[in-house]
Parts: C-alpha cells; structure tokens; sequence
C-alpha cells in the first residue's frame, strides 16, 4: 500500500471518531422542549443558601378528543430578582408557553412506601406564546 494510501485511510479513521463541532469533551445531555399551558402562576421557593427559585407545573395533552391524556411537568427555573422574574410571576394560569429545558430522571419512596421516578426539568429558555383571555371576553 502506497504511503498517500496509508495516510488518507488513517484520516479518514480520525474523521469518524472525532467530533469536528466541538473541542469540549463529550457529556451526556437530556434536553426537553415542551409547549403546554401552565397549571398554575409561578411560585418563588426560597432554597437552602438564601437564594430563590421559581417553580411552575406544564400541561399538555395528547390523544383523540374522546380519550385525551394530560401530563404534566415540573419545571424548576433559576431567574435572577427583576423585570423578566416579575413578568413570568405575573402569567396566570393557562398561558401558553413554551419551555425548553434539560431533563434528568430522579427516584424516590413516597409517603406509602411506594418507588416512584420523577422527571426533573431545569428551565433554560422560556418563551409565552398566548395568554388566557380575561374571563369577561369569554361566552
């Protein structure tokens, strides 16, 4: 085999391992996108180093009319204190929204003893794509 032959063979063996996009180090990554109405406004809960953080739940619904499934999402956001924060407060329940976010899975024995997993979603983008019409507009 010709040494141009060796070379190129051998390049093209690099080209396959590695990755061209990025110089970091590989890590796993679960990211999430949903669009779903809020179950509710936002909640600030106060974390154990004095810091703040909102907390909000996500509906979404799939499935034929007669048979429609909700789940539901429990989404953790990391908002500094001002005018974005205040804003995202104030949604009400049932704006559209749409969050993408990183998941990871989680285990735990509830209250009867039971194993349960939860789906944990820290927020890193979020977008309010409709608010609820006052109720007055409503027929």
């Amino acid at each position: 085999m010709s040494a141009f032959l060796r070379t190129a063979s051998r390049a093209a063996a690099v080209r396959t391992t590695a990755r061209a996009f990025s110089s970091t180090t590989p890590r796993p990554l679960a990211r999430i996108s949903i669009i779903g109405r809020l179950g509710g406004p936002p909640e600030l809960k106060a974390t154990s180093t004095g810091n703040e953080i909102m907390r909000y739940a996500v509906a979404t619904n799939s499935g034929p009319t007669d048979n429609r499934q909700t789940n539901w999402f429990n989404i953790t956001a990391f908002e500094n204190e001002g005018p974005r924060r205040d804003f995202f407060m104030s949604l009400p329940k049932g704006a559209l929204v749409y969050v993408e976010g990183e998941a990871t899975q989680s285990s735990y024995t509830d209250a009867e003893g039971n194993q349960k997993k939860a789906l944990n979603i820290v927020q890193r983008h979020l977008e309010v794509l409709r608010r609820p019409e006052a109720e007055s507009g409503e027929q």
